[in-house]
């Protein structure tokens, strides 16, 4: 489904005004969060395609990837544990 027709439908079944307003800030953040994650995943995906191919090359990525995993981590999109597994489970691929 998408963003605006959620929004629309969402929105609908609100009443008050300050719970449309708590909506509209909700949906927000889902985006946000969405977005934060979708970057995690994408460089996961790039990182373990480049490992098999050049460890080198992949080490030179980890920064990164760790980088997006700790801001998700840091936001409440994904749980610390959560995080310090995908980070652990990344670096074990490039030994």
């Amino acid at each position: 489904m998408h963003f605006k027709s959620l929004y629309v439908i969402v929105l609908d079944m609100a009443i008050t005004k300050s719970a449309k307003k708590a909506i509209r800030g909700s949906l927000r953040k889902k985006a946000i969060n969405d977005r934060r994650k979708r970057t995690m995943k994408e460089g996961i995906k790039k990182f373990q395609k480049v490992v098999k191919k050049d460890k080198q090359e992949a080490q030179k990525m980890l920064s990164s990837i760790f980088q997006a995993i700790d801001k998700a981590a840091k936001r409440g999109v994904i749980k610390k544990n959560n995080a310090s597994r995908k980070k652990s489970r990344l670096s074990k691929l490039t030994r």
